[in-house]
């Protein structure tokens, strides 16, 4: 069935590490050989070996109106036939910049950089230049790319500090991260105390998607913005997931909690690669070459990207009742898998916010890192991971990865995905 996927990688492991360029893709989390896609259209994948998916990963997030969407194919399409990359500036850049402060709460300047990654890395740096302070929070399972300071796991106690989670993390590195428990406010403001005048941001994703998709608890936002605003710490929305997703304005509008920095990444770029971080104008301006904060890249704003991002965000400005069709497709997905699940007495437990959602297969609440963890073990996600795509259904290979739907989803193709969930379940008892 993945002949040729399966020669493919067999010959991508002789010249690239592990046979893929990012981790997950190398399906060791699930077993077996990765697939390798040869085109996308709409809500399908079509891969070498002639099958076609219905896709639920989105490239991670990005393709919320399907892949190849004509606009944005169209954009870059023009865009590249006047030159691909120039190191200088270009007018688009400020169309872009000012739609999506426009779009977006609470920012007033934003700079493009080329991944999520590189967004969240600069976004703590500016933190730390604004404030004067070296420290900062994160939590344990929320993801905010490879940079050294981020690749930290938690230890034990609430004001632990962290330990590298990579070799080539120095504890040079780490003892500056400290590390707290998704959604445990208290445990939030033990550390803050413990570490008085040193801490100069809080960042986490506001809705968590890299331990499955994990809302924040009531109260959690709220109470993390009032912590910030008692101590002379900046709030960082890591919304490399979220922004342009759930919102127009993102998990800020969503949530109505007001975030000091936001990174972007996805959605921004139209599916190119790209990423941004925001700020109000005060904090801003701390960065080069007008503050003494560095930050640069040569691809930064690069005019494909951007063609692609402005397309995008005009789409779903223009057309924000896309948020509320994705809402209504992801809540059908989610009522027609677990009444699946329920009827075939399969122990669940479903997240979803918007159109972001995973099925943890415990009875257990799934609400940090622990929690996904336990209900991570066993076979049973490898099981439903394989069955759902042996019955065209791509999902992401991770019991640690939230689904991502995108409005070329028709009905039908969710009526599929619901009646595959009930064959493959049956298989999971």
């Amino acid at each position: 069935m993945y002949q040729r996927s399966s020669a493919l990688f067999k010959a991508a492991q002789k010249v690239i590490p592990g046979g893929v360029n990012s981790p997950v893709r190398a399906f060791k989390a699930v077993g077996g050989n990765p697939i390798f896609v040869e085109k996308a259209q709409g809500a399908y994948l079509y891969d070498v070996d002639g099958n076609t998916l219905i896709d639920y990963i989105n490239s991670w997030g990005p393709m919320l109106l399907g892949h190849a969407y004509p606009k944005v194919v169209e954009a870059v399409t023009e865009k590249a036939q006047k030159g691909t990359s120039f190191g200088m500036p270009t007018e688009i850049e400020t169309e872009i910049a000012s739609l999506a402060v426009a779009m977006v709460p609470n920012m007033d300047k934003i700079r493009f950089v080329n991944s999520g990654t590189e967004a969240c890395m600069s976004a703590i740096r500016l933190a730390r230049g604004y404030t004067g302070k070296e420290k900062f929070i994160k939590f344990a399972g929320c993801y905010h790319g490879h940079s050294d300071s981020f690749l930290i796991q938690a230890g034990s106690g609430a004001v632990t500090f962290g330990t590298p989670n990579s070799p080539g993390v120095t504890q040079g590195t780490a003892k500056d991260t400290l590390l707290a428990q998704y959604n445990n406010l208290e445990q939030v403001a033990e550390i803050i105390a413990e570490n008085k005048n040193e801490i100069a941001a809080i960042i986490l994703e506001p809705v968590a998607g890299n331990m499955g998709c994990i809302p924040p608890k009531e109260g959690f936002l709220e109470g993390l913005r009032k912590l910030c605003d008692e101590n002379g710490i900046l709030l960082v929305f890591d919304e490399v997931m979220t922004g342009f997703r759930l919102a127009k304005g993102g998990a800020q509008e969503l949530f109505g909690v007001a975030a000091d920095i936001v990174t972007f990444g996805k959605v921004i770029g139209g599916g190119l690669p790209v990423g941004a971080f925001a700020a109000k104008e005060k904090i801003m301006k701390h960065l080069a070459p007008e503050g003494p904060v560095y930050q640069a890249g040569t691809l930064s704003g690069n005019p494909l990207a951007m063609a692609a991002g402005l397309a995008m965000l005009t789409e779903l400005n223009e057309n924000p009742q896309v948020f509320d069709s994705l809402q209504k497709k992801t809540a059908y997905l989610h009522n027609g898998l677990e009444a699946v699940l329920i009827k075939n007495k399969v122990p669940h437990t479903f997240n979803r916010v918007g159109s972001m959602i995973s099925v943890h297969f415990s009875e257990t609440p799934v609400v940090d890192f622990e929690t996904a963890t336990q209900a991570a073990q066993g076979e049973a996600f490898k099981k439903f991971f394989h069955g759902m795509l042996a019955e065209g259904v791509y999902i992401a290979p991770s019991a640690y990865e939230t689904w991502f739907l995108c409005d070329a989803l028709t009905y039908e193709d969710l009526d599929k995905t619901i009646q595959a969930c009930e064959r493959v379940s049956k298989q999971l008892l």
